[in-house]
This record gives C-alpha cells, structure tokens and sequence, in this order.
C-alpha cells in the first residue's frame, strides 16, 4: 500500500573522503567523492554482525579538492581503490540528523565499473573494520563464567574494537574453548545460549527468556535479550495516512508490505508452538525429556503486542509436539577452576554438574527466534538518520475494509522492532527503510492510536 506523499525532501552528503592506503599514496592522499555520490546506501540488521554500505559513483574528470575544483585521473586507479581504503562519511537527512560511522567504513569491493568518455560510473561496497577483523583473528583459549563477560572479553581483547559495547548482563555460567573460531561465530553462538540476568517481568528469567542478538549499528557492538529489546519505549511513532501529518505522530508511513504473516505449517515444522526435547546425558547414562508448550509460557516472557500470535491458532495443531529433538548434555565437562588439580577437585564433588543447563535454555531459546519473526513487515518512511536497528517504532494502520472513512486496526498496529534498516540518499529525495518484526497481534494496553 503507498500513501503520495509530496514532502520528502533530499538529505546531503557532506563529507565522502576515501582515504589511500597503496603505494606512493600511503603518505595521506585523499579524495572526497562528495559532489559524485549518486546514490547511497546504509544497511544495519540484527541479524548481522557487520554494518554495510553501498555507494553508486559518477566522476566526470573532476574531483573536489577542499573548496574547489581540480582534474585528476579517475579514483579506482588514480587513488588508487584496491580494498580496504577508509572512507570517513557525513551524510544528514532533511531533519539534520547525521548518519556518520564513529570508526569510518572500509572499502570491500569495486564492482559494476562503467568507464566512459564522459563520465565513469561505478559502485563501492563497504563495511565495517571488524569485518575484516574477524577474517584474521581466532578465538583460542578458555573461558570461564558468565556468558555477557565472554563476549566483551571477545570483542576487546580478541577483535580489538574501540566501539561501544552494549550488554545485557546474563545469568548461566558457561564454561567453553574457543577451538580457533573467529570471534563472531562464537559471539552469535553463545547468543543461542544467553539467557538475561533479570526477567523484564520481574519473574524468573530461565526456562521463559532465552535468547539473544549479536548485532553492530553504527557506533556500537550489541549482544541484547530478544525480551528486553520489545520491552523497550518506541522512539518514533508512525501512521498510514494519504493526507498531511497527524497530531501525535513523527511522520507518515509512505508505503508498507506484509512480507510474513503467521505459516501455521513451517511454524509446526520448527515446533514453534510444542515441541518435545530428549537429552542424554553420558555420564549417568540416561536421558531427561522436556516437554515445551508457548501457551505455557505466555506469561513469562515481554511481548510486542498483547496477544499471543500462538492463541489465534487452533488448539488441534497445538495440543501436541510437532517437533522432536534430541541433544546430548555436557554434564562433567570443563569444570570450575584455574589450573588442572582444581578443576579436578570440583570434577570429583560434583561429577554430574552440568557446564550448561540447556533444559533450561536452550530449547526456549530456539523457539523464542522463531516468534520474534512470526509477523514481518516492511515499511518506508522519510529519511530519519536517528533510527538503528534493534530499535522499537509504534505503527498505526487502516483497517482492511471498503469504508471511506478506515479506522485503525488494531490487530497489526502497534509496537513493532526494527530488525533491518536502510537509508538512501539520492540527490531528490531521503528515504528509510524499515524491516518490522514482532510476536504478537494487538497494541499494548497504554498504546492507543488516533483515528484516521
């Protein structure tokens, strides 16, 4: 659905310098391809472990030199573009609001290069520093205790970023090797297993709240509880409106898609619903079975909206496990201590301790993924600088009926997630992207809309 909308104003690109980092240019040349950016665009995701950029580039034989205007050879090969050029970028939507990488973006590729006699045309891809970081680091030694110290430590001390680092402290202790992984593999493993220190509803976080995102934005590396990020207060509120702005709301929502409703079938496939877990243990040499039902837990756990998407199913298609799974526990493995006759020590106390208490965890933390995806939608709004993903929006939108005058429907209206963003700018125009999720129909109680 598209709403005409006549005030959508461009952003600038204020600063766009490539720094060289090849041959004779390694003592500080630069280009600042800001007069030649076609096209731009910033891509951020909580299903992504690196910020990324496109920029589409047209050089007519000149390039901007501080204030004025001088020929050079084309950038790719006068720079020289060869990889892993800094481009240190200043782009502002209408509003002012500054889209600008604290630690810059790196050039990854050149690609679809265009030389003519008027004009070259190409694309540069970029992204962040860790990216290539990760590609030449490993992780190697052991670690001990809570999950949200592994990942910090990971980030500081075996990526070595100097982003921010936003954690939510978690509860299990987990005790791993690192097995020369790179740094975000293991970082989006131990989310699988992080369960927070703190339910956001006051009741007791295992079993109920499992499940985290490792994810970058702009300025910061985030390791977050799925339930504490929907517990978060919108910081935008948007309407599907074909006239001007609404009282009450940031902006309207140009155009939106339903890209995902609930899929009763793949939703049985994943035993989003009920799903039945057997886990042996080798030591004692027996198995315990988990039984886990979602309208079981409800209750337990922060949602978007205020019902469930499992009650708008049938009860016949959730009454029983419709996914059976087997997984082998940890019991005895890598106990407590700091050299090998203490570990021992704890090993012999304890024989059957488990490193990892993935009855608890892990199965709800599977599950918990597979919710938070349940409803998709994408939405298009004018370009604001300010969102990131991982962030909370309130949507309103119309009723599906042949009414002239539509009211709100509030079964898809409401809070909503920022999983994906992208920001473009053009010369005519800023644009933002959003990809939505959420688990649950209807608005929260204390979200009420206004009316078209």
């Amino acid at each position: 659905m598209t709403a005409q909308l006549s005030d959508i104003q461009a952003g600038s690109i204020d600063r766009f310098q490539i720094n060289s980092n090849t041959g004779t240019d390694r003592e500080g040349r630069s280009r600042d391809l800001s007069a030649g950016v076609s096209e731009f665009r910033y891509y951020e995701s909580v299903l992504s472990n690196s910020i990324t950029a496109t920029a589409v580039i047209s050089e007519t034989g000149f390039v901007t030199s501080g204030n004025e205007l001088s020929t050079a050879a084309g950038t790719i090969d006068g720079l020289p573009i060869r990889g892993g050029e800094r481009t240190d970028i200043i782009v502002k939507d209408d509003h002012n609001n500054v889209l600008s990488p604290r630690n810059g973006l790196y050039v990854n590729r050149v690609r679809n290069a265009d030389p003519g006699s008027q004009k070259d045309v190409y694309w540069l891809d970029f992204t962040s520093a860790e990216c290539f970081s990760n590609e030449k680091t490993r992780v190697t030694r052991r670690y001990d205790g809570k999950i949200s110290q592994h990942v910090e430590n990971i980030l500081t001390q075996v990526l070595q970023t100097n982003n921010r680092i936003d954690i939510d402290p978690t509860a299990l202790d987990y005790n791993f090797i690192g097995n020369t992984r790179k740094p975000y593999r293991v970082c989006t493993w131990l989310a699988s297993k992080a369960v927070p220190e703190v339910a956001v509803n006051g009741k007791n976080s295992l079993g109920a709240t499992a499940g985290y995102l490792f994810y970058q934005t702009r300025n910061s590396f985030h390791f977050k509880s799925i339930d504490v990020l929907l517990q978060q207060n919108p910081i935008r509120k948007y309407i599907f409106n074909t006239g001007g702005k609404v009282r009450g709301y940031d902006d309207n929502i140009i155009n939106y898609t339903i890209d995902r409703d609930v899929d009763l079938k793949e939703s049985l496939t994943l035993g989003v619903y009920n799903n039945r877990s057997n886990f042996f243990d080798p030591v004692a040499f027996n198995y315990v079975v988990r039984d886990y039902n979602v309208e079981d837990q409800k209750d337990k756990i922060g949602m978007a909206g205020r019902n469930f998407a499992a009650e708008m199913v049938a009860p016949d298609f959730i009454n029983s496990p419709s996914r059976i799974m087997t997984h082998v526990l940890d019991n005895g493995v890598l106990p407590q201590g700091i050299n090998s006759q203490e570990q021992l020590e704890n090993w012999k106390n304890r024989p059957q301790s488990p490193n990892f208490d993935a009855p608890k965890a892990m199965v709800q933390s599977i599950m918990r993924y597979n919710e938070l995806f349940t409803i998709q939608t994408n939405i298009t709004v004018p370009g604001d600088f300010t969102i990131k993903a991982g962030d909370v929006v309130e949507c309103s939108f119309q009723e599906l009926d042949g009414s002239p005058n539509k009211g709100v429907n509030r079964e898809s209206s409401g809070i909503y997630m920022v999983a994906h963003v992208c920001h473009k700018v053009t010369p005519s125009d800023t644009l933002s992207s959003l990809g939505l999720v959420r688990d649950s129909y209807r608005q929260r109680p204390s979200s009420e809309p206004l009316l078209f």
